[in-house]
């Protein structure tokens, strides 16, 4: 299996997000797990993505040092390899972690050594990390996150991302900015069509984006979908936390087996294992509910290979590894 959009601080345990605050003598808002639990899930009749992105603000609190985040995303290794992941990477935006004096290189930097150690102890998985910049984040800021990416990649650092508030910043904001990533050879996806309509899909594909993050509204717009299909863009779908955040209304209007049916590059992902409560695991439990049939799910598995940020050595090597575990 394959987690090609998957977010560190959305998918910290209750377990990892008390420890880390007990080490850091911070106080929480809860008195146990199941308190803290009920802090860092989405409710299901959550309204809005700005209504499902305040879930993060605990885990942030807890990733302000170096040493957090390398144990954050050591244990998240952990937790992927257990569940069968072969290869995973792991979204952050490290201008997010500098509230108490890292810098954002030194958050990279801590989270490259959790990486490191989580892939010694866990021999059958591999990983990699990808930059987001963030809606609403400062240019200067966005723009180190860039050259931080661009300095580490290939070193553990596989692509940038934009993330945020979509429907507050809209990605046409971002024109310029990645436009520059495009120059440098920085491969990058773009979170767009989740609270933004099919026309943000349309201009991350114009500026760059070699995947698109969601991307479920792509089936508003015809001209959309037979643009994703000329460039050959994966999307990276989500379906627990699309519904949370009212991407999608209800399970039947996720597209998941439309765009499959259509010839779309699709894969499955978590997005945030805490917040949305689930594991890529309970992703296709859920959708084969929904009829995703096994040659469905062998595709997605092959898809999800194939759209990774990896050199094509690397990439045979692990479409091997899926086919064998198809067979098996």
């Amino acid at each position: 299996m394959v987690e090609l959009h998957l977010h560190l601080d959305g998918s910290l345990s209750p377990r990892v997000v008390w420890k880390l605050a007990e080490l850091q003598g911070i106080s929480l808002p809860a008195n146990n797990l199941q308190e803290l639990a009920k802090a860092l899930i989405a409710p299901p009749d959550c309204r809005s993505l700005n209504e499902y992105l305040l879930c993060f603000e605990l885990p942030k609190l807890v990733l302000q040092s170096a040493e957090a985040l390398q144990l954050a995303v050591e244990e998240l290794i952990g937790s992927l390899a257990r569940e069968g992941i072969l290869y995973a990477e792991i979204r952050f935006a490290p201008q997010l972690h500098t509230v108490r004096g890292l810098t954002q290189e030194d958050a990279v930097r801590a989270a490259l050594c959790g990486q490191e150690a989580g892939l010694k102890k866990n021999a059958k998985i591999s990983s990699q990390l990808i930059l987001c910049c963030m809606r609403g984040g400062g240019d200067e800021e966005n723009e180190e996150t860039l050259r931080i990416t661009e300095k580490y990649l290939g070193h553990g650092v596989c692509a940038a991302d934009l993330a945020g508030a979509e429907a507050l910043y809209p990605t046409v904001r971002y024109r310029k900015l990645f436009a520059g990533a495009a120059a440098q050879g920085i491969p990058f996806t773009i979170h767009a069509g989740e609270a933004g309509g099919p026309q943000e899909i349309l201009e991350a594909v114009s500026i760059g984006a070699k995947r698109i993050g969601h991307g479920v509204r792509a089936a508003e717009d015809p001209a959309v979908i037979e643009l994703l299909l000329e460039r050959k863009i994966p999307l990276e779908l989500c379906y627990s936390s699309n519904l949370q955040t009212k991407a999608v209304r209800t399970p039947s209007d996720f597209p998941l087996r439309g765009y499959l049916q259509k010839g779309l590059c699709v894969t499955v992902n978590s997005d945030n294992r805490t917040v949305s409560g689930t594991t890529l695991n309970r992703e296709y439990s859920l959708l084969r509910e929904l009829g995703l049939t096994a040659s469905e799910e062998n595709h997605l598995l092959f898809y999800a290979a194939e759209a990774a940020f990896l050199p094509e050595r690397e990439k045979a090597e692990l479409m091997r590894r899926i086919r064998e575990k198809c067979l098996s």
